[in-house]
């Protein structure tokens, strides 16, 4: 049970994040350069629907703030980084800005993740399909290699994908990342969808929602990458989790591992012991 990106985009609560019983934490986005992301307001609440809808646009303080921060935590527990790319570099310069960012996380991080799939970057979600996909992963793979020659050490590498896509357009993303090489998938981002939150206050801004109305269309995603994957690569389920047998389920439906945000925001931090406990408690466990 893992805290999902987002929360801590500049590594600023390390610690305190693991002593709430975090099996793993994973921080940003961070990009290569600080910036301030989009106007404000910029996130919502939809308690009624257990939902926040963001659209934060990768607010951070740049990787360089990001690592001296890591430097200075006293976690030595599983340490996920997650990387994108600037707001102002272009989609065709993109893979620019993620090898910037895993040069320099590389040997901070116990996994690294590349985030393709948030909505609220202009033309980001664009680098999960087709050649665009291949360039990208290819240009990952070769750079991990490289570096983990001069550092001694493999870093697994994991990318985060959308909920939006259709099953064969998920299928096909888990066929790149097995041919790539990757090491694991990441499943869900938010979603641009609004269904569960029609005619709610703040049901209609713009951004990535996610809480319970991602729950399902996440989970489904899960169980097709699973089917595609057949056991090759791990699936970290994120998604609607709002109480510990959602957790369950995720793991049902082929994940190795999960990660809560917004079920956490509405639960705190009861949510993790619950869910590791319905986890636990899954027949064969």
């Amino acid at each position: 049970m893992g805290l999902a990106a987002g929360l801590d985009k500049n590594g600023a609560a390390i610690d305190g994040f693991a002593q709430l019983g975090f099996g793993f934490v994973e921080i940003g986005t961070v990009t290569p350069r600080a910036q301030p992301g989009n106007p404000k307001p910029r996130i919502f609440r939809l308690p009624q629907a257990e939902a926040i809808i963001n659209r934060m646009g990768f607010n951070n303080l740049g990787v360089d703030n990001l690592i001296e921060r890591v430097r200075a935590a006293r976690y030595q527990g599983v340490l996920g980084i997650n990387i994108g790319k600037n707001f102002d570099t272009p989609v065709e310069r993109a893979v620019d800005d993620y090898l910037i960012c895993l040069d320099k996380v590389y040997n901070h991080a116990s996994y690294i993740t590349v985030n393709v799939s948030s909505p609220n970057t202009p033309g980001l979600r664009s680098l999960q399909f087709g050649d665009s996909l291949k360039q990208l992963l290819d240009a990952l793979a070769v750079r991990r290699e490289e570096l983990a020659l001069s550092h001694g050490k493999r870093v697994p590498v994991a990318i985060k994908i959308a909920p939006d896509m259709t099953d064969e357009e998920t299928a096909l993303v888990a066929s790149a990342l097995l041919e790539s090489g990757m090491d694991a998938v990441i499943a869900t981002n938010t979603t641009l969808g609004r269904e569960g939150v029609e005619g709610l206050e703040h049901g209609n801004e713009a951004g990535g929602l996610s809480g319970a109305p991602v729950r399902e269309k996440s989970t489904h995603t899960v169980k097709v990458l699973a089917g595609e994957l057949a056991g090759r690569m791990p699936i970290i389920a994120a998604g609607g989790i709002t109480e510990g047998r959602h957790a369950a389920e995720k793991i049902a439906a082929g994940a190795s591992l999960v990660q809560i945000y917004s079920g956490f925001i509405y639960k705190g931090p009861a949510l993790i012991r619950e869910s590791v406990d319905a986890i636990a408690a899954m027949p064969g466990r």
